[in-house]
């Protein structure tokens, strides 16, 4: 497996990363690699240059901004899941980040070529949905914030235009002590890719829930939210029998993904027993 010849530029800043993919529409940004050389190996990418943006400090940070928190698109993995900010305050983001692949996958993966590679069975796609944050994007014509729940269009496709760069993502930072928050999926355990996953996030206020957000990767081609598990939650009591009820709505509709993991009859069934477990782990 071997890719073929290209060129290898490291930049320094944001601006040299944006005006060399505009002089080379064939370029691919390289930030941890994990998604785009084995994709290279396999000669199912052939980029003309790889532009290493790993190394840009204006991308590596994560800054508490009063209502949200930002995490620069060249953040690890492993810095969000041991982060003083983000243990204390997005949980959900923390205990995700410590389910992606192993050591070694946490410490150079970064969140920002996780979400631009859009692979329909990766962690932060769902786990984003659900806190409900907002992309970044810069490029020549200037910089545009989309919202997550817009961001991710199709298998492997979102709406980073050519010549466009993550930059930063905004996670809402939610009020201590009323939320509740979880992520659970069922591991691939070569690749600890997400068969199927379930991240989910709601506010609980006496006991009711609302603003539920239920997010699913490995599902269908992309990250999607589910509104008919979301709205058999909001109004309701967190007991097991809303657990159950919510549960019971998920995995429904069509084009769910079969593979050699799983048939789509199999995913449909594994969506709903990882919506219960998600749900069942915000009780305690």
């Amino acid at each position: 497996m071997i890719p073929s010849s290209f060129e290898y530029m490291r930049v320094s800043t944001v601006a040299e990363a944006i005006d060399a993919l505009r002089h080379d529409t064939d370029a691919k940004v390289l930030a941890g690699g994990h998604s785009l050389i084995p994709a290279m190996k396999l000669r199912l990418s052939q980029p003309s240059k790889l532009i290493d943006i790993s190394r840009i400090p204006a991308l590596n940070f994560i800054r508490d901004r009063g209502k949200y928190i930002a995490i620069g698109a060249a953040t690890t993995h492993g810095t969000i899941a041991t982060h003083k900010t983000t243990v204390q305050k997005l949980p959900l983001l923390a205990h995700a980040a410590s389910m992606i692949g192993d050591v070694q996958v946490r410490n150079m993966g970064t969140i920002g070529g996780s979400i631009a590679h859009a692979d329909p069975a990766a962690d932060w796609p769902a786990v984003l949905l659900a806190a409900g944050a907002t992309i970044v994007v810069e490029g020549s014509t200037g910089v545009k914030k989309i919202p997550a729940s817009e961001f991710f269009v199709d298998f492997f496709t979102t709406q980073l235009g050519e010549g466009e760069l993550i930059t930063e993502i905004h996670v809402p930072e939610p009020t201590v002590g009323t939320y509740r928050q979880a992520y659970a999926k069922f591991v691939q355990p070569a690749s600890r890719f997400a068969i199927v996953g379930c991240a989910i996030q709601f506010e609980l206020k006496d006991g009711v829930i609302s603003n539920a957000h239920v997010a699913y990767n490995g599902v269908l081609a992309c990250a999607f939210r589910d509104a008919a598990v979301e709205s058999s939650l909001n109004g309701q009591p967190l007991t097991e029998a809303t657990i159950e009820n919510a549960a019971s709505k998920a995995g429904a509709g069509s084009n769910i993904l079969s593979d050699n993991f799983a048939s789509a009859p199999y995913r449909a069934h594994l969506t709903k027993i990882y919506t219960k477990r998600a749900l069942q782990s915000c009780l305690a």
